[in-house]
């Protein structure tokens, strides 16, 4: 039996919420419906953040109350405060996604908060979350770089974790949210933290802005980590991180990670109907350098075979 690799959805909350062109709840809610077919089976749908900050999300409670309700489904919202927690909560979510950045700069763009204050924020939402029952994942924003103060030293991020999962975090996701990182950094980060709690507690986030999505992942791999997240069609970026571009595109992902002889539940050619639906609803070009190779091999009459 191949050892099962989790790939978290996060295409329509990370990947549409720098989107120029707005993205209605009917097209959401077809974008979600087309993963689900195509065996995604975690999904990081909304944000709870004021409309003002991230238009885009405007539409949270409309959009959960449309989400498919099964046992095999995971839905995680992304809660930038105790409010935004509170209405996570009440919609039923049964993990919070919370976010920390790495430094005083990046927590003021993003949540108008010092570090410190910051930190002490997620302590209250994690505090509040355990009371409720409800699981938390402490993103770890910028871990590899932050986009105003540059590369981050690896004892901020390993700091940060420590102190999240000592608050009592569920989760912790190590995210390169600029795409700024290595697989060296990878390492440095990661393997303390697997050495010190194992890894079955950590997710990766990555954006492909320099090319290097890919092989951060496999080094993440390598040690162990079997949590990842991924947005469809390569979509994403972030409203308060300049230069930031997409998430490690699913399809890119769970060919890697299928190739290499894991499981992911998901369907390639089945996911292409998804790309096919995210294209329409921002008007871009999307799609991974996979879904490109099996247009090709397609165009000269080969059989594509998924791994």
């Amino acid at each position: 039996m191949k050892e099962q690799v989790i790939i978290n959805e996060v295409g329509l909350r990370d990947g549409l919420q720098n989107q120029p062109q707005h993205v209605s709840t009917d097209d959401k809610a077809r974008l979600a419906a087309a993963l689900i077919a195509a065996g995604v089976r975690y999904l990081e749908p909304v944000s709870f953040v004021h409309p003002k900050a991230v238009p885009q999300m405007a539409d949270a409670a409309a959009l959960t109350d449309r989400l498919p309700q099964r046992a095999d489904l995971h839905y995680t919202a992304l809660v930038p405060n105790l409010r935004g927690y509170e209405m996570a909560r009440d919609k039923g979510y049964p993990t919070v996604g919370l976010v920390l950045s790495t430094t005083d700069t990046f927590n003021q763009r993003n949540l108008n908060m010092s570090l410190e204050q910051a930190s002490e924020s997620c302590e209250r939402i994690i505090a509040a979350a355990r009371a409720d029952g409800v699981a938390t994942r402490t993103y770890i924003s910028g871990a590899f770089a932050c986009p105003y103060d540059g590369p981050t030293p690896v004892d901020v991020t390993l700091a940060l974790t420590r102190r999240m999962i000592e608050a009592g975090s569920d989760e912790i996701a190590i995210a390169d949210t600029i795409g700024g990182g290595n697989p060296q950094q990878m390492k440095d980060i990661m393997a303390p933290l697997v050495q010190t709690y194992g890894p079955e507690r950590f997710y990766v986030h990555l954006h492909d802005t320099r090319g290097l999505a890919g092989a951060m992942a496999w080094a993440a791999c390598d040690l162990g980590i079997r949590r990842f997240d991924a947005s469809v069609g390569g979509l994403g970026g972030c409203p308060f991180a300049p230069g930031a571009t997409g998430n490690v595109a699913t399809e890119d992902l769970a060919y890697l990670l299928s190739s290499a002889g894991f499981d992911t539940g998901i369907d390639l050619q089945a996911l292409r109907a998804a790309v096919a639906i995210a294209e329409a609803a921002t008007g871009q070009v999307l799609g991974g350098r996979i879904l490109r190779w099996m247009a090709s091999r397609e165009a000269q009459g080969k059989t594509v075979c998924a791994p």
